[in-house]
């Protein structure tokens, strides 16, 4: 039987607000522009002060990049969807969108993996740190991880565009996600179900007990060796702190497509919205609080600038 697949998508993320959803705009744009502002801000500090040039800030910034990235792909568009009512997207847009945010949101969790490691490194064999967070070294650990991230994504997205959608062509949702595409799709999606399993497993999971593994060893080692190592700790509270929400928010958008039953749409929409956009404006605020030596350069950044604009500001005034 021949069957017409749908080409084009329609983005129906909180349609139970009818009229409503145009409020939705402010809400969203604050968080986008304290997301930009403040991954930029973070960005900036780390690439500008030399003192900074180290792996740990170099991760955090890397950390940053993702988390300034990753809302520029969806968020534009749903403030468009909110304010014009601009729901239409195509497979490929819709696909292109899909690997974008997977692929993102894998390199998020392996780099708090790299953190993690770089924490041990520092406190447990801290002689040899230099030696094995050198780039050469280094690389020999991210780049299998990257080929992973980059293969389990592709294969994810490939099976989800071979699918034939003629169930519906509306997603609920404000982007396109994996399982709010195949849900849509007619016939069997086992085996794109699975994959999605697989890779959550070997990515998301992995990392996450690798990364735990990495702070349980940090803390035994320190408590068993009774050295004061504060400051080494509080950098591993603060990464502990963000891997802990970004679980939870993940966790929660990933369960809410097996368990939807019990979950209303609106809340569904909302936490799968949250979990790319929240810790984007989460995160850098932390690292720039809780990191002593960013907080002072971004404090002396912020000095300067006010120092330099009030003499002109007086003298403007002064003058007219």
């Amino acid at each position: 039987m021949n069957i017409s697949s749908h080409r084009h998508f329609i983005l129906n993320g909180f349609n139970e607000l009818q009229t409503l959803r145009p409020v939705l705009f402010l809400p969203f744009s604050i968080m986008f522009i304290l997301s930009l502002s403040a991954n930029s801000l973070l960005l900036y500090v780390v690439i500008s002060q030399r003192s900074l040039h180290s792996p740990m800030y170099i991760l955090i910034a890397g950390m940053a990049f993702v988390d300034l990235s990753l809302p520029l792909v969806f968020v534009p568009n749903m403030l468009l969807s909110f304010l014009f009512d601009w729901r239409g997207i195509s497979l490929n847009g819709c696909l292109f969108q899909m690997y974008f945010i997977h692929f993102v949101g894998a390199f998020q969790s392996t780099l708090l993996g790299w953190m993690a490691l770089d924490r041990y490194f520092a406190i447990c064999r801290p002689l040899y740190y230099n030696e094995c967070m050198a780039l050469p070294k280094f690389l020999k650990f991210v780049i299998p991880l990257l080929i992973r991230n980059v293969f389990l994504v592709m294969v994810v997205v490939i099976l989800a565009g071979r699918l034939t959608f003629c169930l519906s062509n509306v997603i609920e949702g404000c982007f396109c996600e994996h399982m709010a595409l195949v849900e849509l799709a007619c016939g069997s999606t086992a085996i794109n179900s699975l994959v999605g399993l697989i890779s959550v497993f070997l990515v998301i999971v992995v990392d996450f007990l690798f990364t735990l593994t990495s702070y349980i060893i940090i803390f035994t080692s320190v408590l068993s060796s009774g050295i004061s190592s504060a400051k080494a700790l509080h950098t591993c509270v603060t990464h502990i702190v963000v891997i802990s929400v970004s679980l939870v928010i993940v966790l929660t958008a990933f369960l809410s497509f097996r368990i939807r039953n019990n979950f209303p749409a609106a809340i569904r929409v909302f936490v799968s919205t949250m979990y790319p956009l929240f810790p984007s404006c989460f995160n850098p605020i932390i690292y720039g609080i809780r990191t002593k030596e960013i907080r002072q350069q971004i404090l002396k950044i912020l000095t300067c600038h006010f120092v330099k604009t009030v003499p002109q500001t007086l003298e403007t005034n002064k003058n007219e």
